[in-house]
């Protein structure tokens, strides 16, 4: 059977390198969402930054075993880290359309504010009001990669990147495609894994009311990081270039 047409300008096209530029922001913005997860959850009364599915359930089951201060906590997350999507999504639109690091920028702003409210209760644990905090800014971080108005990877929903490596190895052991379909999304979940990692074994060190404060640090770094490869990025992504929509 004769191949057709676009399967064969397919066959021409040069293939990408796998390390490019989107996978390396990828895994480097995936690993701080781990540690910034890893942060809030050890030195905090388990609440979650990162995980939405299991708030909600925690913010709508809460209530029937009559821990109802839980459940609020749990709404109050959410509904923090949805402003940070909306408010990233917001700032891209009209303040850095050809400046895509502005999320991790964002984020780093949302742990500092954090870091303060942390410091100023000096509460033993990390309470509730530094991780309504960290929820804007993860929200934020989640904006990063953006194609066509959304987002094109959830940096920290780790659910849907699993779904995503599961099809891709059921599609290479079919024949229907290549290691490529699922190698980057195990890589996004491997870097998820290895923040949490190195989270949890910072916290072995590191004092609960000090724990958000290296999480600031992590995140000017890479906030670093995606500044110096902004120019690269807008190259390859004509959308944000200058006068863009997106």
């Amino acid at each position: 059977m004769r191949p057709t047409r676009e399967e064969s300008e397919t066959k021409k096209r040069p293939r990408e390198p796998f390390w490019e530029l989107e996978m390396r922001l990828s895994a480097v913005l995936s690993v701080l969402a781990g540690f910034i997860g890893a942060a809030a959850y050890t030195h905090s009364e388990g609440y979650f930054v990162t995980f939405m599915t299991g708030n909600t359930e925690r913010a709508v089951l809460g209530g029937f075993g009559g821990d109802y201060a839980l459940a609020v906590g749990a709404a109050t997350i959410i509904l923090c880290f949805l402003m940070g999507v909306f408010v990233a999504s917001l700032c891209r639109r009209y303040l850095w359309r050809n400046h895509p690091h502005g999320a991790t920028v964002l984020t780093t702003i949302a742990l500092v504010g954090a870091s303060i409210a942390d410091h100023i209760l000096g509460e033993r644990g990390i309470g509730l009001t530094p991780i309504l905090f960290v929820a804007f800014g993860m929200g934020a971080i989640n904006t990063s990669f953006v194609k066509n108005g959304e987002v094109s990877i959830p940096v920290s929903y780790v659910t849907g990147t699993l779904v995503k490596f599961a099809q891709g190895v059921e599609r290479h052991l079919a024949g229907g495609g290549s290691a490529r379909d699922w190698l980057g999304y195990a890589v996004q979940y491997g870097s998820f894994a290895l923040g949490a990692l190195i989270g949890g074994l910072v916290s072995l060190v590191v004092e609960g009311r000090f724990m958000l404060d290296t999480a600031v640090v992590a995140s000017a770094l890479v906030a670093g990081y995606t500044w110096r490869a902004d120019p690269d990025w807008a190259c390859d992504h004509p959308e944000c270039a200058p006068g863009a929509k997106h």
